[in-house]
């Protein structure tokens, strides 16, 4: 999850064609800020190979914005932790300032009360028992005094190791961020990439893809009644523990909200960000990236998918959308999409996974 701070191979069946290749129509709205960058080669023989073409580029849109998610919550992670180093650096140097303090102002005491010489001391005594016992309480000082310059290069040390700490942190940090900046630009590449493909389809195929891309953002659960072999049974509602069912509705209230690569709400997803998201409002923490979800839980067969589950796409998964019963999944497709119902088997899925 990123506050300033942290996807579709074609499938042979026709609703995987006319949602997937339909990407790029609306992300052309997300991608008007990107600078278009001179395309190297020649163009696609045909409008079928551009289409083609368009679905590998969205692909590779999705795994840069995974690499992107990732490196984000690196830097999440080690900002929490060079805080908190730098909370034991200042609490440490109080301690040290604290203890300097205290033998500076016991030293001026003892240097005003007893700062003469022990002979002239005795010599100007009344009485030798009282500098006798002034003596005792001299020495008493001292001993306690060393202990407590021992005590004050002990907290020097301490500060020193944990000042080197918040510094080796810092620059780990630094490093993660210029990272951070790499993949971003990763990920405005490969948009720009996809819009420049979508340019070279032709007129009709663009049409089409725009209203079947429409129709795919309207449709409810079960609106699609084409026969799916490998799509689960709905699950008894009594079968769907409270926490898989608090996500699912989060995941439903979603719907209709824009895809936002590198967000993971409350306004905008990506795909693992809705998840991330969906599951968080269920009192359950997960992973920030698709691969990182893709094992946050036990596989099981989609056969056995309930709502709740995690549906995981492509061999590297580098898309996820949740489960929600009667064949039906919601996710965020691709950037320019907005989060919407969809058949499960609209891409290849990799595996199952219950949180």
């Amino acid at each position: 999850m990123v506050s300033q701070r942290r996807n579709v191979p074609a499938c042979p069946r026709r609703v995987a064609k006319a949602t997937v290749l339909s990407a790029a129509a609306t992300a052309a709205a997300v991608m008007s800020a990107v600078p278009v960058l001179a395309e190297p080669g020649a163009p696609p023989a045909d409008s079928a190979a551009a289409a083609r073409e368009v679905d590998r580029l969205f692909a590779e849109v999705e795994r840069a914005v995974d690499r992107y998610n990732g490196t984000a919550e690196r830097v999440d992670a080690l900002r929490d932790v060079l805080e908190r180093r730098q909370g034991r650096v200042a609490r440490s140097q109080e301690a040290v300032n604290a203890k300097r303090r205290a033998l500076g102002s016991a030293a001026a005491a003892e240097y005003r009360v007893g700062g003469f010489e022990p002979t002239l001391t005795l010599m100007l005594s009344d009485s030798p028992e009282t500098y006798l016992d002034r003596a005792a309480v001299f020495d008493r000082l001292g001993t306690r005094r060393a202990a407590e310059l021992r005590d004050l290069l002990a907290a020097q040390r301490v500060l020193d190791q944990r000042r080197e700490e918040a510094e080796e942190q810092l620059a780990e940090l630094t490093e993660e961020q210029a990272r951070l900046a790499r993949d971003k630009r990763a990920v405005q590449t490969r948009l720009a990439a996809a819009r420049r493909q979508y340019e070279r389809l032709d007129a009709a195929e663009r049409a089409a893809r725009e209203r079947a891309d429409r129709a795919a953002e309207r449709r409810s659960p079960g609106a699609d009644a084409e026969p799916r072999a490998a799509a689960p049974a709905p699950a008894p509602a009594s079968a769907v523990p409270s926490r898989a069912a608090a996500a699912v509705a989060a995941a439903r209230g979603a719907v209709g909200l824009p895809y936002g690569w590198g967000q993971a709400g409350p306004d905008a997803f990506d795909c693992s960000g809705l998840i991330q998201w969906a599951w968080a409002r269920a009192g359950v923490a997960l992973p920030r990236t698709s691969q990182a979800q893709a094992g946050a839980g036990r596989r099981v067969t989609l056969s056995q998918a309930r709502p709740g589950d995690i549906i995981v796409y492509r061999a590297d998964a580098s898309h996820v959308a949740m489960y929600v019963g009667g064949g039906q999944m919601v996710h965020a497709p691709y950037p320019g999409a907005r989060v919407r119902y969809e058949a499960v088997d609209v891409m290849p899925v990799s595996s199952v996974v219950r949180p």
